[in-house]
C-alpha cells in the first residue's frame, strides 16, 4: 500500500534519511525500528507532509504522491498519531480532536454538539471515559495519548503511523489500542508501528523495517526474526541489560519523607497521595513502581514543591526538617527533578543546547556568559553522547533521546545531591537506555540519591536497590532487588 524509494532528507549539519527504501502492506503492521537518531520521526515527517524538502519518491498504492502539507496527508488517506503530544493545551477534547476537520450547520456555524457527541464516541472507543469538553491541560500525559489516539481515527485513514503510541500507556490501555489496530487490520488499512517495546512488536507486528543512521538495514517478517537479531541491527552490537540481582548497601538517609497528603482538586475526601512515606538513603537507587493514575508524578512533584499551597506532611533533607515551598526553594537544597514531558515541561524547544543546559543556573541581576555556556554544553554532549552537529543546534531538531539527554545535563549541571526522575527513558531506544542507566548507576555510585519513577517493570528491576509500589495514591509493597518477580510486581500495583 505504501513504498518508499532512495528517500533522503537533511538537517544543517546532519543526514538524518540517507537512501531509505521500504515497503509496507495492507492489513498488516508494519513496525520501524532504530535507534534514536535513526531517522524514524523524521521519515514519518517525510510521509505525512511535514517536510517536503526532500529527495526520493513516496508511492501510495502504486502512484506516485507528493504532499504539499499534512492537511494534504489525511485528505489522501495518510494519518499520524505522534510520539510527542500534538495538542492544544488550551482547548477542550473535542475542540482538539476536530481541529482542521470542523462540522459546521446549513448557516456556517459550528455544530459543537454534534462534535462533542462524535467525540464522546471516539473516546469510548479508546477507553477514555472523560468529558469531550474537558481541557486538554488538565489531562495527564497517558489520557492525552489516547486523545491523539481519538483524533486520528477521526480521519478516514488507508494508512495509519503510530509512532511510539504506547508509551505513556497503562497495560490495559495497550491492550484497547492493539483491539482497535486489530480492527484496522482486518479493515483492510496499513498500520505503520514504530516502538521500542520488544515484546510488544512481537505481540502485534508482522513485518519489521531497521533504520540505523538513517539507512535501512535489515526488513523482512517478525515471524522470522528474533529479539537479540532486531536489536544486532539497531545498534550493531548486542546490548544487554539485566536486571539486579542484590541491593547495594546504602548510605545514610538523605531524603525522607513523612505522612503526606495531597487532597484531590476535584474530589471530596479523595487524596491524589495518601499517607506516604519514605526514605531515599545516600547512594542509593530507589524505584517507585506503579500504573497510571497511582500517583507517582504526583509524588515527585510535591517534594519539588509543585504543590505546597495544598500539601500536607514532613519533609526532611539529611536530617532536617525543610519547608519546600517551590523548585526553587528545592533547587537550593540540592534536589532536581526530570519531568515525565520532556517537550513542555524539559526544555524550550526553539533555544539551543547551550541556553537549555544554562537555565538551571540562571541568577537574577547576573549577565548572561554565551562562552561558558558554550563550554559547559560542550562538556556535557561530550559526556552523555549527544548526537549533535553543535552546541548551537536547536533543541527542537534532535531526537527525543538526544532531548532526554539535554534535560539530564541542565539538571546535572546544578551538581544535585537528590536525583528524581520521572521516566527518565521514556520513548528511547534500547541502546539509548543502556548509557543512560550506565549514568545513574555511577551517580548513585558517586553518593548521589535517585529517587526512579518508571513504567517498565525491567527499567525498575535493572537499576532500583530497593522498590515502593504505589496504587491509588498509597505505597503498597516495599522490596529489595532480587526479591520480587514482575508479576509480584504488576499485582501490588493493580
Amino acid at each position: 500500500m505504501l513504498e518508499a524509494k532512495n528517500i533522503s532528507k537533511s538537517f544543517p549539519g546532519v543526514k538524518a534519511l540517507q537512501n531509505v527504501n521500504f515497503t509496507f502492506y495492507a492489513g498488516k503492521v508494519n513496525a520501524i525500528l532504530g535507534e534514536n537518531g535513526a531517522g524514524k520521526s523524521t521519515l514519518l515527517k517525510v510521509l505525512t507532509g511535514v517536510y517536503q524538502d526532500y529527495e526520493g519518491d513516496i508511492l501510495l498504492d502504486g502512484e506516485k504522491v507528493t504532499f504539499e502539507s499534512v492537511k494534504a496527508a489525511q485528505l489522501a488517506g495518510v494519518g499520524i498519531i505522534h510520539q510527542e503530544l500534538n495538542l492544544i493545551p488550551s482547548l477542550s477534547i473535542a475542540e482538539n480532536i476536530f481541529l482542521g476537520n470542523e462540522v459546521k450547520n446549513t448557516f456556517g456555524v459550528l455544530n459543537d454538539m454534534e462534535m462533542e457527541s462524535r467525540s464522546a464516541e471516539l473516546l469510548q472507543q479508546v477507553n477514555l471515559n472523560i468529558s469531550p469538553n474537558t481541557k486538554v491541560e488538565s489531562l495527564k500525559v497517558g489520557e492525552q495519548q489516547l486523545v491523539e489516539i481519538a483524533k486520528a481515527l477521526l480521519i478516514e485513514t488507508h494508512v495509519l503511523l503510530m509512532d511510539e503510541p504506547t508509551s505513556a500507556l497503562t497495560d490495559k490501555e495497550i491492550d484497547r489500542l492493539h483491539g482497535i489496530i486489530a480492527k484496522l487490520k482486518a479493515e483492510g488499512k496499513a498500520i505503520v508501528y514504530i516502538s521500542h517495546k520488544m515484546d510488544e512488536l512481537f505481540r502485534i507486528a508482522d513485518t519489521y523495517t531497521v533504520l540505523r543512521d538513517g539507512q535501512t538495514v535489515g526488513a523482512g517478517e517478525m515471524s522470522e526474526t528474533t529479539e537479540a537479531n532486531l536489536i544486532s541491527l539497531m545498534v550493531g552490537r548486542e546490548v544487554q541489560i539485566p536486571p539486579k540481582s542484590q541491593g547495594k548497601a546504602a548510605g545514610e538517609v538523605s531524603l525522607k519523607v513523612e505522612n503526606l497528603n495531597l487532597p484531590h482538586p476535584t474530589i471530596k475526601n479523595r487524596n491524589l497521595l495518601d499517607d506516604i512515606n519514605l526514605e531515599l538513603r545516600k547512594g542509593e537507587i530507589l524505584g517507585i513502581f506503579g500504573l497510571m493514575g497511582a500517583g507517582r508524578t504526583e509524588l515527585l512533584e510535591s517534594i519539588f514543591g509543585l504543590n505546597s499551597r495544598n500539601l500536607q506532611g514532613e519533609t526532611l533533607i539529611n536530617g532536617e526538617q525543610v519547608k519546600i515551598s517551590s523548585p526553587q526553594v528545592a533547587k537550593n537544597h540540592g534536589l532536581a527533578f526530570l519531568t515525565e514531558d520532556r517537550k513542555s515541561e524539559g526544555l524550550v524547544l526553539g533555544m539551543d543546547l547551550s541556553a537549555n543546559i544554562g537555565l538551571t543556573t540562571l541568577k537574577n541581576g547576573t549577565l548572561l556568559q554565551a562562552g561558558k555556556e558554550a563550554e559547559t554544553a560542550k562538556k556535557y554532549i561530550n559526556e552523555l553522547s549527544i548526537k549533535t552537529p553543535s552546541e548551537s543546534q536547536l533543541a527542537v531538531n534532535l531526537s527525543g533521546g538526544n532531548q532526554q539527554k539535554v534535560v539530564l545535563a541542565k539538571w546535572l549541571d546544578t551538581f544535585p545531591e537528590i536525583l528524581m526522575l520521572d521516566e527518565p527513558t521514556r520513548g528511547i531506544d534500547i541502546n539509548a537506555k543502556s548509557e543512560i542507566y550506565d549514568l545513574i548507576a555511577k551517580l548513585a555510585e558517586s553518593g548521589k540519591s535517585i529517587l526512579l519513577v518508571s513504567s517498565e517493570i525491567p527499567e525498575i528491576l535493572a537499576l532500583s536497590d530497593r522498590i515502593l509500589v504505589m496504587a491509588e495514591g498509597k505505597i503498597t509493597a516495599e522490596f529489595k532487588a532480587g526479591e520480587v518477580t514482575e508479576e509480584i510486581l504488576l499485582k501490588k500495583a493493580i
